[in-house]
């Protein structure tokens, strides 16, 4: 069987071939990792119709033996920088045009290659890699799920030890101890924990706010496993539930799950945006959702496809999206609910399982 890293640089080059350059040099170190499976730092690959390079340092010798074998490596020696030893493989490549990742590549490194090599041609790319990181593959969306295991796992632990005494940042890292506790090597990212009139910020910091002080607090947090990562949002009741709280709660429930309904191959994202947005917008609240409702999980914990308005592209079998509509009031507080969804070929499947209906967050 072919190695999936392989396979993975066969698809990129493949979508060279559509363009007169002769190579690609990936410098997103997380592009690094989705096309070689190497985790450490400060390395660039090339890319070639005649072969791959992955470019590094002394330091990290044995770690790629040991996650990139049989991949060429270029090990910077101590008189070089890394910019030389880039502009020297590149060199050797012999290729006419060189494409460039322009959102990661440094304006010394390309002042170097354009220095050294005066005959090259450097072109500018956009979200080549990321592209093809849209799909996931099966061993992705397995990662994806040891992820999510974790997260609601450690969750599940929160909940049933959640005391009205806490604060958000108590709760904050709490949570993050469990999530590592479950075996996930770290959070996916920083996570959220916002109570009542504070859950209105929809990317609030935890603060020294205590949790029995409001009558719910909103919490978002992911896990990052095999380097995959996973992001969910839940609203849980720690006082009464005010007909205000049962009626934006409601709206926002409904909304995640007419716009979940609709997920499946073909469809535009822009849709299903639309879908959520519009039961917003019809129960009065539209001017309190003001951010896209979903986007891609994987390596990084935004990346393509975007949820929004803006964005028609169809959505295909692979793809791995949060759904997550929110009502924020300022002064009041705000809800979001957000779940992971995968793409299937018959329509779609919801990765994450932990309870939303209105009842079943309620915190005795």
């Amino acid at each position: 069987m072919k190695d999936q890293y392989l396979g993975r640089r066969d698809r990129l080059r493949r979508l060279l071939n559509r363009s007169a350059a002769g190579a690609i040099l990936v410098t997103n170190p997380v592009n690094v990792t989705y096309l070689t499976g190497f985790t450490g730092e400060d390395s660039y690959l090339l890319v070639g119709q005649a072969g791959d390079v992955l470019l590094s340092d002394f330091r990290y010798s044995t770690q790629l033996e040991e996650e990139c074998p049989g991949l060429e490596l270029a090990i910077r020696r101590q008189d070089l920088t890394m910019a030389e030893l880039t502009a020297k493989t590149v060199g050797s490549a012999k290729v006419r045009q060189l494409a460039l990742e322009a959102e990661s590549i440094n304006w010394s490194l390309l002042e170097t290659i354009r220095e050294k090599i005066k005959r090259i041609e450097t072109v500018a790319t956009s979200g080549l890699v990321e592209r093809l990181r849209e799909v996931k593959d099966k061993t992705e969306i397995g990662a994806l799920r040891a992820s999510i295991a974790a997260a609601e796992k450690a969750f599940g632990v929160l909940r049933a030890t959640l005391r009205p005494e806490k604060t958000e940042i108590e709760l904050r890292n709490e949570l993050e101890y469990q999530i590592r506790l479950f075996g996930a090597e770290d959070r996916g990212f920083p996570s959220i924990v916002a109570a009542g009139p504070r859950a209105a910020l929809p990317h609030a910091a935890p603060s020294n706010a205590r949790i029995g002080d409001s009558d719910f607090v909103l919490v978002d947090w992911g896990a990052r496993g095999t380097l995959y990562r996973c992001d969910l949002t839940r609203v849980l009741v720690t006082g009464r539930i005010s007909p205000k709280l049962e009626r934006v709660y409601g709206v926002v429930l409904n909304a995640q799950l007419r716009a979940i309904e609709a997920v499946r191959p073909g469809i535009p994202a822009s849709e299903i945006d639309q879908i959520a947005r519009r039961v917003i917008g019809d129960a009065g609240f539209g001017r309190y959702f003001g951010h896209g409702l979903g986007h891609g999980i994987g390596l990084d914990i935004h990346e393509r496809p975007r949820l929004a308005s803006t964005n028609s592209t169809p959505l295909k079998p692979g793809m791995v999206m949060t759904v997550e509509p929110g009502v924020y009031i300022p002064g009041w507080g705000g809800v979001r609910i957000e779940d992971d969804i995968l793409v299937t070929r018959k329509g779609h499947e919801v990765l994450t399982s932990v309870p939303k209906e209105l009842d079943a967050v309620v915190v005795s």
